[in-house]
């Protein structure tokens, strides 16, 4: 099992009582607010936190930090690319399991009752007005924050670039994944394809476009939300979480892609 990271701080929660809609609202953690980088790092799995209102949904110790909770590695991965580009970070400060933020609110997958082999107790046969409350604590307060984010730039007279990181697990129930850098895009391809052959070019990684998760399995939630209506360059990053197990590989990690990413976005803004 990958190296688990301490949870984030997060803000304090309310004393909980039973309903859900005792939770407090969690909005995205901003790191390097004032970067003057082009890009905006999204790490929408980064913790696998689950505040107190949620009761732990039900799962035991190993389940919390396994990649059904979040994405191992992915934040230290994304806070590597941020310093070395410069960029403004935002990051999800509980688990996906709470909500998934690169999922819609009417996916299954927003609130999953089963995450590859495993229930989730806590989300089983969750109320419409359990959903909502989920939805206004977590989702609507994280997206608010990255909006007002790209909002904020593009008052400014700049064009942000949007780059959403992510892990993977190497064996998928249980068929093992080849792929190491998977590159995925929605309708805009110009900066996975440029993204891809960068990373062909300067590193040693096995590199394929939309693999493991393609648009089509509703994994580019956040890129659909905040990229594509201001037709903003924007990829998605996906890493096999063995190769970024500890510190160590997070920074060896972030050297190896922050100068393929800054190839490809010049490739492609010119």
């Amino acid at each position: 099992m990958a190296e688990v990271a301490p949870d984030i701080p997060v803000p304090d929660s309310p004393v909980p009582g039973t309903p859900e809609t005792d939770a407090a609202t969690w909005p995205a953690v901003v790191e390097n607010a004032a970067g003057r980088g082009a890009v905006v790092i999204v790490c929408e799995h980064a913790s696998n936190h689950l505040p107190a209102p949620w009761g732990g949904l039900g799962l035991g110790a190993d389940q919390r930090a396994a990649h059904i909770a979040w994405d191992p590695g992915a934040l230290g991965l994304a806070r590597g690319l941020a310093g070395r580009l410069d960029a403004v970070l935002a990051h999800a400060p509980v688990s996906r399991l709470v909500h998934d933020l690169n999922r819609a609110p009417d996916q299954p997958g927003a609130m999953p009752e089963r995450s590859e082999t495993h229930d989730i107790p806590g989300n089983r046969a969750l109320s419409p007005e359990a959903r909502a409350a989920r939805v206004e604590a977590v989702y609507l307060p994280f997206h608010a924050t990255l909006h007002g984010l790209v909002a904020g730039r593009l008052a400014r007279g700049k064009r942000p670039v949007i780059v959403t990181v992510h892990s993977f697990t190497p064996v998928y129930m249980g068929t093992a994944r080849a792929v190491e850098f998977g590159v995925i895009h929605d309708a805009d391809d110009r900066l996975a394809h440029a993204v891809a052959q960068a990373a062909r070019a300067m590193t040693g990684l096995a590199t394929e476009l939309n693999a493991p998760y393609s648009a089509a399995d509703g994994v580019t939630h956040t890129l659909r939300l905040h990229a594509l209506p201001y037709g903003l360059a924007n990829v998605m990053l996906e890493i096999r979480n063995d190769l970024i197990t500890t510190p160590g590989a997070e920074t060896a990690m972030a050297d190896m892609l922050a100068p393929v990413l800054t190839r490809a976005i010049e490739a492609v803004e010119g």
